[in-house]
């Protein structure tokens, strides 16, 4: 397998209060949020339209189980099936199953440190 990561997809933090922090956000250093907190538009190398999703989420979310870390990051990738196959072939923990949606895939994997990663197959035209 030649990709794996292609580029940081989002990252995705609790917080006591997230609308609060979210209009901090917005009021202090100019981001456009919403109700899942902002979305960065880029391209890629190749010209294609590609996002990066800022999140807070409430501290008692389970989203990020079984991790207790306060954070969580989520790549994209290419081919979430054949490198979620890599990666267990390579003894990495798969957390869940895989879910897929309108605007991509999803897996989840946990690092040694205890870090739950979340890996996107973005459909980015889903957004456009």
């Amino acid at each position: 397998m030649e990709k794996r990561v292609t580029g940081l997809g989002g990252f995705f933090f609790k917080t006591g209060n997230p609308d609060k922090i979210k209009t901090w956000y917005q009021d202090h250093l100019g981001l456009n949020t919403d109700q899942y907190g902002c979305t960065f538009w880029w391209k890629d190398d190749a010209g294609k339209a590609c996002s990066t999703q800022w999140s807070p989420f409430k501290e008692d979310t389970a989203y990020f189980k079984p991790s207790e870390k306060p954070f969580m990051m989520n790549f994209r990738v290419e081919n979430l099936v054949e490198l979620l196959a890599v990666l267990k072939e390579e003894g990495v923990t798969i957390v869940g199953e895989m879910q897929e949606y309108d605007y991509g895939k999803f897996g989840w994997i946990m690092d040694p440190e205890g870090n739950k990663i979340e890996l996107w197959e973005p459909v980015d035209s889903a957004f456009l």
